[in-house]
């Protein structure tokens, strides 16, 4: 039975950074190399959140959020509640809107790669169920964890403005990967992108366990743990954590995991009230972009074993770009497409699946299970 409390929503964006700050770990900082070698990084601590203390008031609000519970992951569910708040009326009344905090199975279990342990769903499943069971009113979500199928009786009609979508880098003693010493570890617990760095710099050595909240990965990289590692930009950004990064890979350098950096919101099928609340947040562009990268990954039938990266995004000329990569763990071979079309969902659906259908045929048998 998955475990869900309830977070009282006296407490503000302002509250949360505040406690946040209040808690903060010590930890090098990386503005210059004799910056990173001398002063201190700031991690914010997570707010502890005790299910036994706290009384659920789901009978009284007229929404809940469901969630993970990582800083990042709140951040992500008080941007969803601030916007309905600010759309709706009967919202921002005190108390109707609660936000309630599910452990997921990615969350319980970090000793082992997410490879190892399933793959699809991991930081969405015991989601899921409590919006099917009614226990939530609508899911918030980091995208680029969504698997490509939706479950029974679910939608996703929701996507909020697409933040950056770029990797950083990040470095006690180096200002890019480029500049780290041969045998240098670099730890990540994404595929994606141990398979871009070994292919560009195969004297590196990754670490691809290196599994944790961003406050986390920061404490084992100052602990020595690691000489680097990469993070998301937009998970930074929305944690107010970018004095942390060293500098910022490009999307030729790094090109990020399908729908890096979007939320989605996804309600019940027969909940038209929650449909319509839905609606009146989504930014159509981000989630036209976002369909595009996922018809592609669906194509490709891509799971936490294969090492797969796609961006689609509106170029100068209004068209969508759309640029795709599969790569083999190691990083020894990197297959990449590309493609230019009308910023259109038909459009843009159809480009994401040729292009993995492409690359699919390039690849050829045994690639994807090897």
């Amino acid at each position: 039975m998955h475990c869900i409390t309830s977070l009282s929503l006296s407490l503000s964006l302002c509250d949360m950074e505040t406690l946040l700050s209040s808690s903060a770990l010590a930890l090098p900082c990386l503005k210059t190399s004799k910056c990173r070698r001398t002063a201190m990084l700031r991690v914010r601590a997570s707010v502890a959140i005790d299910q036994h203390t706290h009384q659920t008031t789901s009978n009284l609000a007229l929404l809940r959020i469901g969630t993970r519970g990582s800083p990042l992951a709140l951040a992500q569910a008080y941007e969803t509640r601030d916007k309905l708040m600010s759309s709706h009326p009967e919202l921002a009344e005190e108390g109707a809107i609660q936000i309630v905090v599910i452990k997921t199975t990615g969350d319980k279990i970090l000793s082992q790669p997410l490879a190892d342990i399933g793959g699809k769903g991991l930081f969405t499943k015991e989601i899921d169920e409590a919006l099917i069971s009614g226990d939530i009113d609508i899911a918030v979500h980091s995208m680029k964890d969504v698997p490509t199928y939706l479950p029974d009786k679910t939608i996703l009609p929701c996507n909020l403005p697409r933040e950056d979508v770029r990797d950083a880098f990040i470095s006690l003693s180096a200002s890019s990967l480029a500049d780290l010493p041969a045998g240098s570890v670099v730890g990540t617990a994404s595929l994606r992108r141990k398979s871009q760095i070994l292919h560009r710099y195969p004297s590196l050595s990754v670490q691809d366990n290196f599994r944790g909240n961003v406050q986390t990965r920061l404490r084992k990289l100052s602990e020595g743990v690691v000489q680097a590692t990469l993070l998301a930009v937009a998970g930074l950004k929305r944690l107010n954590m970018t004095e942390n990064v060293t500098s910022t890979l490009s999307i030729d350098d790094m090109l990020p995991a399908v729908a890096q950096g979007a939320i989605g919101i996804a309600c019940r099928s027969d909940d038209d009230k929650m449909a319509e609340y839905l609606a009146s947040l989504n930014h159509e562009e981000t989630r036209l972009a976002v369909s595009c990268e996922r018809a592609f990954l669906e194509t490709l039938d891509g799971s936490c074993r294969t090492p797969i990266a796609g961006y689609a995004c509106r170029n100068e000329d209004g068209n969508c770009l759309f640029r795709g990569l599969v790569a083999s763990p190691d990083g020894t071979r990197v297959l990449e497409t590309s493609r230019i079309g009308a910023y259109a969902v038909e459009d843009m659906m159809k480009m994401g699946k040729d292009a993995g259908e492409e690359l699919l045929s390039r690849a050829g048998p045994g690639f994807f299970s090897s």
